[in-house]
């Protein structure tokens, strides 16, 4: 089922043309991830995606009622403000407990419930967002650059998190990112943008496409097995533990 379809979109803002007839869909249950450099587009694809932004030409059609949860970036608190993790998933409507701490623990940091949001680290905080964004299980999930700040392995640690939450809620993920790194590995298709869709297809098609190389290079190669290497080395370890 197809939880959002754009159909030749283009938008100008400003006097300029920042999207040329992109054409997309995000299926339920996928993982889809739009890569591009500084200035491609991404934040203005998501927006349009989103209903945030109309098309100067095109449309987008969404799944009537679509629930959609929203990882952004980073979260600016006043580190002043004392705000225990448990008050903050009951921001702006009262959570009950029980489904608050449900979904800490399927982030993995219900320990976290009553720290204050300003003693978290990064890795800490995005799970948070990420709970958040799961409490009334949406049918999309969408993070924007979520793991900007994270290093490496917190990345690929946080991107196994998300496959394990799509399997479990059976939702679509879309995520936008300008970090290759292992965002493209945990993805079952990637859309690399530049104003308009370069290429795109699996993982491995879109690191060696043409399109693709001439934004980022050959780099990302690398990072694709190496994220393969942790993640089935970790399944090894899980294996021999239930052994």
């Amino acid at each position: 089922m197809s939880l959002i379809d754009a159909h030749g979109v283009s938008v100008r803002l400003g006097g300029a043309t920042i999207l040329s007839n992109v054409t997309l869909s995000i299926d339920a249950g996928e993982i889809v991830t739009i890569v591009g450099p500084n200035g491609s587009g991404k934040s203005t694809l998501l927006k349009t995606l989103l209903g945030a932004i109309e098309p100067t030409r095109g449309h987008v059609d969404r799944t009537e009622g679509l629930r959609v949860g929203y990882v952004p970036q980073k979260l600016h608190i006043d580190p002043t403000l004392p705000l225990p993790v448990l008050r903050f998933l009951s921001l702006p409507t009262p959570v009950p407990r029980a489904q608050s701490l449900d979904a800490l623990d399927r982030t993995g940091v219900a320990a976290l419930a009553d720290r204050q949001l300003s003693d978290l680290s990064g890795g800490q905080m995005q799970r948070v967002l990420l709970a958040r964004a799961i409490l009334n299980d949406p049918q999309l999930l969408v993070l924007d650059e979520a793991t900007q700040g994270l290093d490496q392995a917190g990345s690929a640690a946080f991107y196994r998190l998300i496959e394990e939450i799509r399997a479990d809620m059976g939702c679509g993920v879309l995520m936008v990112s300008h970090e290759l790194h292992v965002v493209m590995a945990a993805s079952d298709r990637v859309i690399c943008l530049n104003g308009h869709v370069c290429c795109e297809g699996a993982p491995e098609h879109v690191a060696s496409a043409p399109e693709y190389r001439a934004l980022f290079g050959t780099g990302t190669q690398g990072a694709l097995a190496l994220y393969r290497h942790e993640h089935n080395h970790s399944h090894d370890h899980a294996h021999e533990a239930a052994e």
